[in-house]
């Protein structure tokens, strides 16, 4: 967009604090602080940051059963998930307002016994935005996670044009991505947990 301002965008590399909500979202208000020291006005987390990706974690799935410590790993991970809107989202909120960044945060969200990979969108005054619900959960991660829908396909407006994000492997989905063109997104984020080069 030629009428769009410029600006520093921040995207951090940081790994979580797996099951502890409360430590992940007190990581993720220092590193929007550290973000927005070094005049980030745009700050993109990770998929699942808060409370964590359960990379290796079985949960004790082969087909046709489950087992007790695996029961017991979800609980703890159900546990650890947020809800939105709620406490986690007003303090990341506050952390945004009081930086003047918006700020897209990768999470795990509990909505009632579902967990949802999910992106959240705050602005500079600290309101939450919108929402995205990964659409459909890679591999295993359907066993842990519900499927979002188009409701949840969110750009939100900022003077440097429509942000959205595409969470991981969603971006290989080519009507996904047209989806997010269509809605002319300016700044496209694309908030993995995949750690290869």
């Amino acid at each position: 967009n030629p009428s769009a301002a410029t600006v520093d965008v921040a995207v951090v590399q940081a790994g979580s604090v797996p099951f502890d909500t409360g430590a992940c979202v007190d990581k993720a208000v220092r590193l929007i602080e550290d973000a927005a020291a070094t005049g980030a006005k745009v700050i993109v987390f990770p998929e699942a940051f808060i409370a964590g990706y359960p990379k290796g974690l079985s949960y004790g799935l082969v087909v046709g059963a489950r087992d007790t410590l695996g029961r017991e790993e979800f609980r703890l991970y159900l546990e650890a998930a947020i809800e939105v809107p709620g406490p986690q989202t007003e303090q990341l909120g506050e952390a945004a307002a009081a930086h003047g960044a918006y700020v897209v945060m990768g999470v795990i969200e509990r909505e009632q016994g579902t967990c949802y990979c999910t992106v959240l969108f705050f602005g500079p005054d600290g309101r939450l935005l919108g929402k995205h619900r990964k659409l459909m959960p890679t591999a295993l991660e359907r066993m842990i996670w519900g499927f979002g829908d188009g409701s949840t396909l969110t750009a939100v407006a900022s003077p440097y044009g429509p942000i959205g994000a595409v969470i991981c492997w969603e971006n290989y989905m080519p009507m996904l991505r047209m989806a997010m063109y269509s809605k002319n997104v300016a700044l496209y984020c694309a908030p993995t947990a995949d750690d290869r080069d």
